[in-house]
């Protein structure tokens, strides 16, 4: 193969590449943090949502922050789903997760205080700490009570007094129907349908990214960005390890962890396994041990 063809090759796969994902980004539903992030970057969508989960009707959301890093350098960094400032100086963290293996409620407490110690810079009185919503949304009833909204209440023990240091959390799942608008909007989330236009501005953003040429320009875009980032933190590790062990292992390692991110990526973007095994070209058993390693 000459060099003009192998490259002709390197480019059609690429290409051919790319549209597996635009492909699979139709079928997005609101589970999937990339979507989320690119449906609810948009305030109107956002409040929309924002309103039904807190419970506040009037609630007014002045600024958006989607895939946002607070980066700590002796610290866990947390990437959040969507971080929202809204009227009162509230803040509200949205945040999805479809998997049912981790500690949630410390997944939760790691995120709130990163919020916090992002929002009150040194020398500042506690009193300017904002109001937080820490919103915990998943497709399986974590609590398994039943309840499609969990509401974390604090009491000092032995008494009905309330204890009230401005952090609210709200655990809410799409698997326990009571019939609530809250339980409606979990169905939507579901399928994101971009013909229901049942709820107002969310349905609209939904059906701009889907249906509309700028709004499915803009989801991938944002998606394509997410799968690059994820590639080059690959090859930064696999880098890293190759001065120390050796060029030779370290290249290997390096290709091994880009994989490894690749598929992380593509889950995060809502990829079944069988389409990752295909894009990455390694069997689905490999995506599966890189997942849950």
């Amino acid at each position: 193969m000459t060099k003009d063809k192998k490259q002709e090759s390197e480019e059609r796969s690429l290409i051919e590449a790319r549209e597996r994902r635009v492909e699979e980004a139709r079928k997005f539903n609101l589970f999937s943090n990339v979507f989320l992030s690119v449906a609810l970057n948009d305030k109107l969508a956002c409040q929309y949502v924002l309103r039904i989960l807190t419970g506040i009707p009037d609630l007014e959301v002045k600024e958006v922050r989607s895939q946002y890093r607070i980066s700590k350098i002796e610290s866990h960094d947390a990437v959040l789903d969507v971080l929202a400032e809204v009227s009162g100086g509230r803040l509200c963290n949205l945040e999805v997760q479809r998997s049912d293996t981790i500690d949630h409620s410390r997944r939760t407490r790691l995120y709130g205080s990163a919020v916090d110690s992002e929002y009150l810079e040194k020398g500042k009185p506690y009193q300017d700490l904002p109001d937080v919503y820490v919103i915990y949304i998943s497709e399986t009833d974590l609590w398994k009570a039943g309840r499609t909204v969990y509401a974390v209440e604090k009491y000092f023990k032995g008494t009905e007094l309330k204890y009230d240091d401005g952090q609210y959390i709200l655990y809410i799942n799409a698997a326990a129907d009571d019939g609530s608008e809250i339980a409606e909007l979990m169905k939507y989330f579901k399928t994101a349908d971009p013909d229901d236009m049942r709820h107002g501005d969310l349905s609209r953003r939904v059906h701009y990214l889907k249906r509309e040429e700028g709004g499915y320009g803009e989801m991938c875009e944002i998606s394509e960005k997410i799968y690059k980032e994820g590639v080059e933190e690959g090859i930064e590790k696999g880098i890293e390890k190759g001065i120390e062990q050796g060029i030779v292992k370290g290249i290997e390692q390096g290709k091994q962890e880009t994989l490894r991110k690749n598929a992380e990526t593509m889950v995060r973007m809502g990829m079944p396994v069988e389409t990752i095994a295909q894009a990455l070209e390694v069997s689905e058993e490999t995506v599966r041990a890189w997942l849950e390693a």
